[in-house]
């Protein structure tokens, strides 16, 4: 399979689950579409964002040796919404390396915070920071405080991850 062939020949869910069934668990294939998510091309990365969140998903061990590359697309100004969407969204499903555990917060904190940002950022970045928070505790109060600020401004998803959140701190 050509995989820019196949992102760019529809935006569906059924194109997505046929380009994550073909990847499967191989690191190969995983790795052309990481190459083609990472060209930086606008529609291709966009559209190879949805796969690529499923893929680590169902086998969470193939996007190690890209986190740092992920996480600094992740903070891109100018990106598409939908691949800092799915790189949250995937980030909810694995173990973070340690390294990386001040940026991811730093970022999470920060989509949070926002009144711009879509409301699965914060979501995600709410069940994210919950995870971290067990190894550091110290963030609790911050995170309270967040919530507290944010909570007249924010939407039925952020109420429900952050009352979820809130019950286990």
């Amino acid at each position: 399979m050509d995989l820019e062939t196949a992102l760019l020949k529809e935006h569906s869910k059924k194109q997505c689950d046929i380009i994550t069934r073909y990847i499967g668990s191989d690191k190969k294939k995983f790795a052309a579409l990481m190459a083609i998510f990472f060209k930086g091309e606008y529609r291709v990365t966009q559209r190879a964002a949805w796969p690529m969140s499923y893929c680590v998903r169902n086998h969470p061990k193939l996007i190690e040796p890209y986190f740092e590359r992920l996480l600094k697309m992740l903070d891109k100004k100018g990106t598409h919404d939908s691949v800092g969407r799915n790189i949250l969204r995937l980030l909810q499903d694995v173990e973070i390396p340690k390294r990386f555990h001040g940026q991811v917060m730093n970022s999470c904190f920060e989509f949070i915070s926002s009144a711009d940002k879509p409301v699965a950022f914060k979501a995600f970045s709410l069940t994210i920071l919950g995870q971290l928070v067990k190894e550091y505790p110290d963030i609790k109060q911050e995170l309270r405080l967040i919530i507290q600020e944010r909570w007249d401004y924010e939407t039925a998803a952020f109420h429900s991850r952050a009352r979820k959140l809130l019950k286990n701190l």
